[in-house]
Formats: structure tokens, C-alpha cells, sequence
């Protein structure tokens, strides 16, 4: 018999979760998958009156619905690739917002750039630099930061300003500097 604790903890026969979870920690989803496979055997070999009490457990362990733990178990528990593209969320000016805040702030990372692309954008706006429609602005406070790191992606900085490679780029003669100070510069930036 399967009980459900007062504490939130599924006690089981056999150990098919390594370990106990409470209520208020959700699986990953790499860990349900494994949960249901080996529930899948049990539930492949089990009578019709444990089948619901192993339903009920893994009702409450899971937090699935019984007709999606129903259609698991009957199923196949592998994770398929998309068929289908997904369309674009955001559009073109989305993607320029970005890289415009991601070079006004020098290219921070994506965590930090996220939750300061709204900020950012209304503060440009109201120093007359820029001028970004309100559904735009409301999609740059909503954006995740995964897609702020797949569009600022190919971005790259610019060198440091006393790089040699910056002073090359922007035709400073080297000639009169030491070598061993240009190819240390140069190893190191």
C-alpha cells in the first residue's frame, strides 16, 4: 500500500525516486522522465487496483495530471526534437534594441542586460536619442534572457583603447615602441 505523508515525503517499496522529495521542490524535467520509466515497469506489471494506487503516487510526486500519467504510461516516454521551426517572437526592431542597449551598456552579459533593457530604452527615449513604439518597449521587459544571448550572439567588442591591435586598426605607427612591450601587449590582449 502507498501512503502520502503528512509531511509531503511518498514512501514507496521500492526506492524509485533515490531519495524523497518535499512538496514545494518540483522535478526537473530530466528527472520526471527517469521517475516514469522506472514507474513504467511497475506499472507495465501491476493488477488493475495497484495500477491506481502507483496513478495516485505519481500524481502527487509528479504534480501531472492522471489522464497525462495515463498516456505516459501508455506510451512512449522519450523526448522527441521539434518537427517545426518556431516563429519569430520578437521582430527585427526587438533585435536592434538589444544590440543598441548591449553596446551603450559595453556589452554586459546577458543576465545583466536583460532586466535593464526596458529601463534602458525609456531612459534613451527620454534623452531624445531614440524613439521605440510601446509594444516594443513592453517586449523588452519581457524577454527571457536565452534570447537576449542567441541575439547578441555575434556581437563582438571592441578592443581596449591602448590595445595594439586597436592602435593598428586605427593606424597609429608602432614602429617607435619596444617589440618586447608590442608582443607582450599583443599575447595578452
Amino acid at each position: 500500500m502507498y501512503k502520502v505523508t503528512g509531511s509531503g515525503i511518498v514512501h514507496s517499496t521500492e526506492n524509485v525516486t533515490i531519495g524523497t522529495l518535499p512538496i514545494d521542490e518540483q522535478m526537473t524535467l530530466d528527472e520526471r522522465p527517469k521517475y516514469l520509466r522506472k514507474m513504467k515497469k511497475r506499472y507495465d506489471k501491476a493488477e488493475q487496483a495497484e495500477r491506481a494506487h502507483l496513478l495516485d503516487e505519481m500524481e502527487h510526486v509528479t504534480e501531472l495530471h492522471r489522464k497525462s500519467l495515463i498516456r505516459l504510461m501508455w506510451g512512449d516516454l522519450e523526448r522527441h526534437p521539434r518537427t517545426e521551426k518556431r516563429g519569430v517572437t520578437y521582430g527585427a526592431e526587438v533585435g536592434h534594441a538589444v544590440r543598441v542597449i548591449a553596446e551603450s551598456l559595453d556589452y554586459v552579459c546577458a543576465e545583466r542586460l536583460t532586466p535593464n533593457l526596458a529601463w534602458m530604452a525609456e531612459h534613451l527615449v527620454k534623452q531624445g536619442e531614440w524613439v521605440i513604439s510601446p509594444e516594443r518597449l513592453t517586449q523588452l521587459g519581457q524577454i527571457s534572457v536565452s534570447s537576449v544571448r542567441r541575439m547578441t550572439q555575434g556581437m563582438e567588442r571592441d578592443p581596449p583603447l591602448d590595445s595594439p591591435v586597436r592602435l593598428v586598426l586605427t593606424g597609429v605607427n608602432l614602429s617607435h615602441l619596444d617589440a618586447h612591450w608590442r608582443m607582450e601587449r599583443i599575447v595578452y590582449a
